[in-house]
């Protein structure tokens, strides 16, 4: 414990401390005051109009008391800027499909005319209904507080900026549809399910001949209106503030409309019919917390990610960040004291958040100041609000959605830059447009992961070679000036090797080397057995004895089990031309590797004496135990998987050594390390030396936790520089050729020394 620890985790619990502190008020206190004067005006008819569209007419003052107490909430435990916590008509819109799912009616008809509140059934039924969504509301908070606490907000983290931006606009549009209510004046039955924006939009296409006129030229003056202030700017402290035009307009209409009768349709007629205008708070009811499980959870992912997204916007444009999970419990607290007020779960307020950011405010002080200002009008001047068509809010919230659907303007540079992210972008906007906020949400986060993980496993790889007289190596489809080093062929892996791509390297390997991979008959299969078992106790035996009792050995490990042949060969079974001696030697040996070479043109005109030293060459080596997987340490020897049916030509290739270019390479999973060991002994066997350069020492640290080491595959095959490898690869090979010629006996050897004739045969084969 410690006092500079106890401040962290102050700090971090409760956000407002960190910018109360550093509170510039001469540079920030005009510009927080004017911002929250404009989102309180605004909240207000906000709230009043929330009835139309939730057909659900909650207590007024009910909704008021809520939305303050979430904007304090939010203030307190928030650490976004520039949010303005509020009800989202969207969100409303699900809450309502809930009770309509579990049989509650709306309350109010697609006439625009409330129910009999006499009836006592009915009003029964109302408060069936408020008492449900206080028990939605409380479950959605729990869910959210919990995942908070369970520091599950990462997952934003993994959620690109043209997800967040798409989905966005496609949210912006669905608020621009629900306007219609306000700009047309009429009510329809709203559709619920996949392609409701489109059956909505077809609806008030029939009714448009219904609509009212009056609110439809004040929706257009007022929009114009709004689009010219856009271009109206006022500098404080050198930094750019938006024209209050929003509250210019609330004030003057309302005024107006007080005075004058627009013909215009307005709150009023609808909130003077609710039974309550508030209700005491009360703690919501538990015992059907089962029946709303799910929904609530739906509920809580999209009040959540609605206000991430929107933090994450502003946080970069003002250059600071937002923590994830401390995002989760602020909104969780504001839908717990939500409930209690009976009042629907709470958001990010898209038009509001605009508002506040574009008209100068810094930090939440604008939101509380909001909130104040939003309670005390509500509680003294409600009913002067009253009279404010409709029209004129809807017009502050379509101009307000048009930042959000600016985006559309990344598509062509999407396509230009990267397709991928294009594709995330129309996935998402189209999911969310189509099926809604929550199971949108669900199919843009699934098609984001399966892009991500596909890019990522994506394998790319390139043949590099050398700059003339440098250490750099480089593409040689790219660089002109690259060379490609005589004997040595390197290959750079830009990415990571997992059992998604593996067969992408393994075939990518190949091709460049003109090779291609056969599958071992059982006669080879049964060679590479029994040398794997060479170095048991029963070596030798045909008969073993043993209890049932006693645990059961190891399974031998097999090195590879294919083999290489010439791509252009005819045959691929065991008619091809492939290895005929398998050869397996520990890396690093100073003795020479040798390889018994027997074409099939040699075996067919060798002298009965060859056989007799082949034979005698594999008696040398016969009981010392094969390089093995195992890691048991050997000699150099050859084992001769010999067919009596035929004979096997060797696969010759220019190319002695191969060198592995990791460091691009992140990781190497447990099936791509077995496929690389297999690699390495399929070249090893036919005299091609397999390096690897630059590896990182995270991915030789999962070598060894699979084992992937022997002795044959040996960490001095590791080298840390692409250019130490190819060094050590020439000086290797030229020390064998150098060796090699020091052994050949010379022409006036063979005259001065005679041989017989088998040992020249012998030494031939050799």
């Amino acid at each position: 414990f410690s006092w500079g620890r106890f401040r962290k985790i102050i700090l971090k619990l409760f956000p407002v401390l960190n910018w109360l502190f550093s509170y510039r008020f001469r540079e920030w206190l005009l510009r927080d005051i004017h911002a929250g004067l404009s989102v309180g005006m605004f909240q207000i008819p906000q709230g009043l109009l929330g009835v139309l569209l939730t057909r659900l007419p909650l207590p007024i003052i009910n909704g008021f008391y809520s939305a303050f107490c979430c904007s304090m909430t939010y203030v307190i435990f928030g650490t976004s800027h520039h949010i303005s916590i509020g009800s989202f008509s969207i969100l409303n819109a699900m809450v309502a499909n809930i009770l309509k799912t579990l049989n509650f009616n709306q309350i109010l008809s697609s006439n625009g005319s409330l129910a009999n509140f006499s009836d006592p059934a009915f009003m029964k039924n109302y408060m069936e209904a408020l008492t449900l969504t206080a028990s939605t509301t409380f479950l959605t908070g729990i869910i959210q507080l919990l995942l908070g606490c369970s520091c599950l907000g990462f997952i934003t983290t993994y959620l690109p900026k043209t997800l967040i931006d798409a989905y966005l606009t496609a949210a912006a549009l669905h608020v621009i549809v629900s306007q219609f209510t306000f700009i047309f004046g009429i009510i329809i039955d709203f559709h619920k399910g996949p392609l409701d924006i489109f059956y909505n939009l077809f609806h008030y296409f029939l009714v448009l001949p219904k609509a009212n006129a009056t609110s439809i030229l004040l929706f257009l003056v007022c929009v114009v209106m709004l689009r010219v202030s856009k271009y109206i700017k006022i500098t404080y402290k050198h930094s750019p503030i938006a024209f209050p035009m929003e509250l210019l307009l609330i004030i003057t209409v309302t005024i107006i409309s007080n005075r004058i009768h627009l013909h215009a349709e307005s709150s009023r007629v609808v909130v003077n019919m609710i039974p309550h205008r508030f209700l005491p708070p009360t703690p919501p009811d538990l015992s059907n917390l089962n029946k709303i499980i799910f929904h609530a959870f739906s509920l809580a992912i999209v009040s959540y990610f609605l206000l991430v997204f929107v933090g994450k916007r502003y946080a970069s444009l003002h250059n600071y960040n937002i923590a994830s999970n401390q995002e989760l419990i602020a909104v969780g607290l504001c839908n717990i004291s939500s409930s209690f007020f009976k009042s629907f779960a709470v958001s990010c307020a898209l038009s509001g958040t605009v508002i506040q950011e574009k008209t100068g405010g810094r930090t939440q002080l604008a939101a509380a100041i909001g909130a104040s200002i939003m309670l005390v009008f509500v509680l003294k001047l409600r009913y002067f609000f009253q009279a404010m068509p409709n029209g004129v809010l809807a017009a502050i919230v379509v101009v307000n959605m048009l930042p959000f659907l600016e985006k559309f303007l990344d598509i062509p540079t999407l396509w230009r830059q990267d397709k991928y992210h294009l594709v995330i972008w129309l996935v998402t906007f189209a999911a969310v447009l189509c099926l809604g906020l929550d199971v949108g949400l669900a199919i843009s986060m699934g098609c984001t992961f399966f892009i991500i993980t596909v890019r990522s496993h994506r394998m790319k790889m390139v043949v590099l070679g050398q700059i003339p007289n440098m250490n750099i190596y480089r593409s040689l489809s790219v660089y002109r000036a690259a060379m490609e080093i005589e004997g040595v062929k390197i290959f750079q892996c830009c990415s990571s090797i997992s059992f998604a791509n593996m067969k992408h390297f393994k075939n990518y390997l190949l091709s460049k080397m003109d090779m291609k991979a056969v599958p071992l008959d059982e006669n080879e299969m049964r060679a590479l057995i029994s040398v794997s078992l060479s170095d048991t106790t029963v070596q030798g035996k045909d008969f073993k004895c043993a209890c049932v009792c006693d645990p059961p050995g190891p399974a031998p490990r097999i090195p590879y089990t294919e083999k290489l042949v010439k791509r252009h060969d005819p045959g691929s079974g065991s008619s091809s031309s492939s290895v005929n001696l398998v050869h397996w030697s520990k890396y690093g040996d100073r003795s020479s590797h040798r390889t018994l070479l027997v074409g099939a043109a040699q075996a067919q005109s060798a002298s009965p004496g060859l056989k007799t030293g082949l034979e005698t060459e594999k008696s040398q080596d016969e009981g010392k135990g094969a390089c093995l997987s195992s890691g048991s340490a050997t000699d150099n020897s050859s084992v001769l998987l010999h067919q009596e049916e035929e004979q096997k030509t060797h696969l010759l290739s220019p190319v002695h050594t191969i060198i592995l270019d990791f460091s691009m390479v992140q990781f190497v999973d447990l099936q791509a390390s077995d496929l690389l060991r297999q690699i390495f002994h399929m070249f090893h066997n036919i005299g091609i030396t397999v390096l690897i350069a630059s590896c990182h020492f995270s991915v030789i640290a999962i070598f060894e936790k699979n084992d992937f080491f022997d002795s044959c595959i040996t960490k001095e095959r590791f080298f840390l520089t692409l250019h130490d490898a190819v060094l050590a690869a020439l000086e290797k090979h030229q020390r064998q050729d150098e060796l090699e010629l020091a052994n050949r006996p010379t022409e006036r050897e063979f005259t001065q020394e005679p041989f017989a004739e088998q040992q020249k045969v012998e030494y031939l084969a050799f």
